[in-house]
């Protein structure tokens, strides 16, 4: 089915590392979900106010919140494909986030309204006659969004887009929500108890929930969250691939959406070769970043001086202090000024930010124990936090 709507919408669908394509398929994904949330939201107002239901009026709601979240990703996604302007200079990609946040903020807005009524249900029950054909139009709602979270699933998937993905958990959330709704109305039917204002209070409660935690993810990437593990991994194996690079570090990732991605990074390499072959070598790596991974990367320079016995044993010496000290934290940059009467030994730590000790401690702790090596080595020691 899925494969059939968007043959029908997008031509060669399939090609999703194609921009347009990819934006298509996340507009049509839109559209399904403002006419598909739209109509379930119809149904159950309709069931909702006929048979003075608020836990069926709840969850009438939320899908039409459903509806109001597809027409933002819709607007988000057609905004997000604007090209890269003078005032935007890394494109317009990030808006896509932005409108998952508005979505989030409404979500919670009605949640707490709809918290408010269910709890004046409680406090003043009223009679409500939910029949056969009320408990159907709920079955028919769970079948939909059962097939609604498969659908954003697999378009989520194909043009990997968190937004859409998001969307498909909000779709199994919203079938727990409903067949939440359906139990208590079966057990109001059957028994004479009734808990319509706990049911209502319950999606209610569900509703606020769902627009924290859609709030937390599609913020997050806003404030600059850390690139994946994985990510990283396929940056430094590929980066230490080349010939010429004797370690990589300091990298920093910038996400600006899909095909959207900065990086940076300091590559090491024997200070003892020609400075144009190795800018050349790193404006190989550059066009290679971009060409296969769709990273905009820029590499800073770094020469070492490598083959100095006495400077590389010391190196081992003073990391394997670090190392005693901080199981996890490494050193870079790592060079020596030899003197006559004292040697300055300098470097980079980096140091991950689950090591609870201020930067001055660590540096002190590090200059106390490399000064147990010799009292004539003087130590100058950069915090990077990663």
């Amino acid at each position: 089915m899925t494969d059939l709507i968007l043959r029908i919408f997008v031509r060669d669908h399939k090609n999703t590392e194609d921009p347009a394509v990819r934006d298509k398929c996340g507009r049509v994904a839109g559209a399904v979900g403002i006419v598909t949330n739209f109509l379930l939201f119809l149904m159950k107002i309709i069931v909702g106010t006929v048979f003075h239901s608020v836990s069926v009026t709840a969850d009438a709601v939320n899908n039409l919140t459903d509806s109001g979240s597809s027409v933002v990703t819709l607007i988000g996604f057609k905004m997000a494909s604007k090209p890269a302007d003078e005032k935007h200079p890394f494109g317009h990609a990030r808006i896509e986030y932005l409108s998952g946040v508005i979505v989030s903020f409404i979500v919670i807005f009605l949640g707490l309204q709809l918290g408010m009524s269910s709890i004046e249900k409680i406090l003043t029950p009223e009679e409500n006659a939910l029949t056969p054909v009320a408990l159907v139009v709920l079955v028919i709602s769970i079948l939909a969004k059962l097939w609604q979270c498969l659908f954003y699933r697999k378009v989520g998937r194909m043009i990997k887009s968190e937004s859409v993905e998001a969307t498909s958990k909000d779709s199994r959330n919203d079938v727990i929500a409903t067949s939440v709704v359906l139990l208590g109305a079966v057990i109001t039917m059957l028994t004479g108890v009734n808990l319509d204002g706990y049911m209502g209070a319950a999606v209610a409660l569900f509703i606020v929930f769902s627009g924290v935690q859609l709030t937390i993810s599609t913020a997050d990437p806003l404030l600059g969250q850390a690139p994946e593990g994985e990510l990283v991994q396929t940056i430094t194996e590929k980066m230490l691939s080349y010939p010429g690079i004797i370690g990589m570090h300091d990298l920093a990732v910038h996400n600006y959406g899909v095909g959207r991605c900065f990086a940076s990074a300091h590559c090491e390499v024997d200070a003892k070769n020609d400075i144009l072959v190795s800018h050349d070598l790193i404006d190989n790596i550059e066009r290679d970043f971009s060409r296969d991974l769709c990273i905009h990367m820029v590499i800073h320079l770094d020469p070492v001086i490598v083959g100095d016995a006495r400077t590389d044993a010391l190196h081992r010496k003073v990391q394997s202090l670090v190392t005693a000290l901080y199981p996890t934290v490494t050193i870079h940059d790592f060079r020596v000024i030899w003197g006559v009467t004292h040697s300055n030994i300098v470097f980079d730590a980096a140091v991950p930010f689950s090591v609870k000790d201020s930067d001055a401690v660590i540096t002190q702790k590090l200059e106390a124990e490399i000064q147990k090596l010799d009292p004539d080595y003087r130590t100058v020691v950069t915090i990077d936090r990663r």
